[in-house]
């Protein structure tokens, strides 16, 4: 089995770790409502997708 000769540093560890930032989620807005949504999804406020009405909502 492999085992580490030395000890990895601090500075090491957290250079590996450098690219499991979160990152916050991308928000567009609705052409149709202008309500926030994300990306290729339908607007859960007024239903529309790529133009089209795709969920009924009650309004």
């Amino acid at each position: 089995m492999a085992v580490p000769k030395k000890k990895t540093s601090k500075a090491k560890k957290n250079m590996r770790r450098s690219h499991h930032a979160m990152t916050a989620s991308a928000l567009a807005t609705c052409e149709k409502c202008g309500a926030p949504k994300r990306p290729h999804r339908v607007c859960l406020s007024c239903g529309d997708y790529n133009g089209k009405q795709v969920l009924a909502t009650a309004e």
